[in-house]
């Protein structure tokens, strides 16, 4: 392997600075960067020369990387470009943010070299959740009974054709900032017969109204390339996680080492291939009479967790696909491939 590694994602964030260390351990070079420092703690330059020759580069205050010679880019959870405090005014500061977006966003999709999950653009057309059903339908995935719907008529049919057994959840990100800075937080909700008086807020926006599945456990399955990484989560052993688990003590919460039936794991890696990726977090429900029941599919998904909780080594499967474009055998046989 020559070249680097870029790493694009939030300052701090664990997973990235697991997998740096992996990856440090098998003598490759990572630099973990956050897009959110550009301009003010790092530089972007590109040359076009009459030839036709580009040359790129990224200069931190720690690292000179050459960005025409790197192996790979993880885009893990890059932010978006920061203006200089000195700038003040509103206009320009959202002026120059925008420009500098643009700019860097054009950038890293420029670079000829492997990108984990994908392009940016193709990341972002992957998260749609509606698709997802659709294409994991096809795909022969059971999907919950659901509707998305700002009318308030057609969500209270759904109500009545469920007997009340439904949940709500966000269509997109499940932490949204407001104009203040504060944050607003959705996850999955069930919906009571208390709630269904304020039915007629519904015309406000769309909302995804899903029939409420039964669960046996909950599984984060982690497809790597080909290698499929399934684990259980207890999440009915606590009344606090039991309609979703993103609540849970990971003190507490069991997870333990699912075997998927192997058209089960075929499934995931082709949902996850057909979305344009090499990476996806897939979360499923097993239900009591074994049935799996397909909920979303997340580009950048959270996994450190899960390797702590069961051993399943998804960062040093992370770091095969990195440096060499697949997972290792020996790797892919302890997670199993399709």
């Amino acid at each position: 392997m020559s070249g680097e590694i870029l790493i694009l994602t939030i300052d701090g964030d664990p997973h990235a600075e697991h997998v740096a260390r992996l990856l440090a351990a098998r003598e490759a070079e990572a630099v973990v960067f956050d897009p959110a420092d550009y301009p003010v703690r790092a530089v972007l330059d590109a040359v076009y020369h009459r030839d036709g020759r580009v040359r790129r580069r990224l200069r931190t205050e720690k690292a000179d990387v050459d960005l025409d010679h790197l192996t790979a880019v993880w885009f893990r959870r890059p932010q978006a470009p920061v203006a200089h405090p000195e700038i003040a005014d509103p206009v320009a500061r959202a002026h120059i943010e925008q420009e500098c977006a643009v700019f860097a966003g054009d950038l890293w999709e420029q670079l000829d070299c492997r990108m984990v999950p994908a392009p940016r653009e193709r990341v972002r057309l992957a998260q749609r959740k509606p698709s997802q059903l659709v294409l994991a339908g096809r795909l022969g995935f059971e999907l919950p009974d659901t509707l998305i719907t700002n009318d308030p008529d057609e969500f209270l049919d759904f109500f009545n054709r469920h007997q009340g057994r439904i949940i709500t959840k966000p269509l997109g990100v499940p932490t949204s900032l407001r104009a203040d800075g504060e944050g607003v937080a959705r996850m999955s909700e069930p919906v009571s017969t208390r709630d269904m008086a304020y039915a007629d807020a519904i015309r406000f926006g769309p909302v995804v109204i899903q029939e409420y599945v039964p669960k046996r456990v909950e599984l984060r399955v982690t497809v790597v390339g080909r290698a499929v990484f399934a684990a259980e989560i207890h999440s009915q052993e606590s009344n606090h996680t039991r309609l979703d688990w993103r609540r849970y003590d990971p003190g507490s919460t069991r997870h333990e080492v699912h075997e998927l039936p192997p058209e089960v794991a075929e499934r995931c890696v082709r949902i996850v291939r057909r979305l344009g990726l090499c990476y996806g977090a897939i979360d499923l429900i097993l239900t009591p009479d074994g049935r799996y029941v397909f909920l979303e599919v997340n580009p950048s998904g959270q996994w450190l967790w899960i390797e702590k909780a069961t051993g399943l080594p998804i960062g040093a499967a992370l770091c095969d696909l990195l440096m060499y474009g697949t997972v290792g055998e020996e790797t892919a046989h302890v997670a199993g491939r399709p």
